[in-house]
């Protein structure tokens, strides 16, 4: 594990999560859909790690597929619910501080605002899953980035007594607090976000009308062009037996470090702390530092041993501002973004958080001085 790990974007494994991978390695390699003896064998090992996972989404077995990304898994689901509907319309309602993947397959006129600090305008939802043409609506039950949790209950209560569909991603929540009971006809959760591996959990709750177009897609339900590696299965489902019964616990740990970071950050000259300060995800804050680059401070902080992020949570990758802090109205340079780990698997977490908190003064001076913006 990296010293002073504070990006659990793609965290490490649990430690028995990887014992099962490995382990499965010798028992569970064989293609689950075929009729020789390894095939039968991975096959029983799949339904158990998909019993698991199903539980874990509040979800039957024969609702859950499994996906080689939580992206994908998303993309699935709202392209189901999509086709399935083609004859009620296209539109697709999400709020504009959605994951870019599901941004893109919504019209920019339906996207609904957020406030401040990321909430979906409740009224605003309202009125346009209402409006004629909508196929879907897409809502996370928490932005990934800034944490602020949106008013899950009230929206999907909004969508369901017009009829419309909801897509909830629960990528930024499963494994760290509970799920709202019953919300999402669709739900898409990442096992990495419990300390799992990378795969991307999709349920379709039964009665939900979902139908991707052609060509047909023979694997998890018609869902996958190809039936997913069983020992990753098997490590999610190992990730999520250890991880739930600590959940609890690890949460409360969580909300403690990050309100040193948010003292921490307020305390900085010209730093704005981001997203709703107690009604939030709790390992997630995000600050920006005005006259200061992201990216810079991203690699001041790991010379000094601390790993965080900057960007967006699901764009970092191009380095383009965060979408989510422009919705917001908030500066969208000079951002960096702490994602705690689990304790599980960030035994340190505690020493890299007093670590960041130390460091993060002079780390921010002396980028302003490297810019030439300290004495502005």
């Amino acid at each position: 594990m990296t010293a002073g790990l504070l990006d659990a974007s793609r965290g490490p494994l649990h430690p028995l999560a990887a014992q099962t991978l490995t382990a499965a390695l010798g028992v569970a390699w064989a293609d689950p859909g075929a009729r020789h003896a390894p095939g039968r064998a991975a096959r029983a090992h799949l339904d158990t790690a998909r019993a698991v996972l199903a539980g874990a989404l509040g979800a039957r077995p024969d609702e859950l597929s499994l996906h080689g990304s939580a992206e994908e898994a998303l993309a699935v689901g709202l392209d189901g619910l999509l086709h399935a509907r083609r004859r009620t319309g296209d539109r697709t309602v999400a709020g504009a501080a959605e994951r870019s993947v599901l941004l893109l397959r919504a019209d920019a006129e339906d996207a609904v605002p957020v406030d401040g600090t990321g909430r979906v305008d409740a009224d605003a939802w309202e009125r346009a899953v209402a409006a004629p043409g909508v196929a879907a609506a897409v809502l996370q039950t928490a932005n990934g980035e800034v944490g602020t949790r949106q008013p899950v209950e009230r929206l999907a209560r909004a969508a369901r007594a017009v009829g419309v569909p909801l897509l909830l991603d629960a990528t930024a929540t499963v494994g760290r607090e509970p799920l709202p009971a019953g919300a999402g006809d669709v739900v898409v959760a990442d096992a990495a976000s419990f300390g799992g591996p990378p795969l991307g959990l999709l349920v379709v709750r039964t009665g939900t009308r979902s139908a991707l177009p052609a060509p047909r897609r023979e694997a998890e339900h018609g869902r996958a062009l190809a039936a997913p590696w069983v020992p990753l299965a098997l490590a999610a489902a190992e990730a999520w037996r250890q991880t739930e019964h600590a959940a609890s616990d690890d949460a409360r740990d969580a909300r403690s470090l990050v309100a040193r970071i948010r003292a921490a950050a307020a305390d900085v000259r010209d730093v704005e702390v981001l997203g709703d300060p107690t009604d939030a995800l709790p390992h997630v804050v995000t600050f920006s530092v005005l006259l200061a680059d992201g990216e810079a401070l991203v690699d001041e902080l790991a010379a000094r041993g601390v790993a965080v992020a900057s960007g967006s949570a699901c764009t970092s990758s191009t380095l383009r501002p965060s979408h989510v802090l422009a919705a917001m109205g908030v500066l969208t340079h000079g951002n960096v973004r702490v994602t705690l780990p689990l304790a599980s698997v960030a035994p340190d977490r505690e020493e890299a958080v007093a670590l960041l908190c130390r460091e993060l003064p002079d780390a921010v001076r002396a980028v302003r001085v490297r810019m030439g913006t300290e004495d502005l």
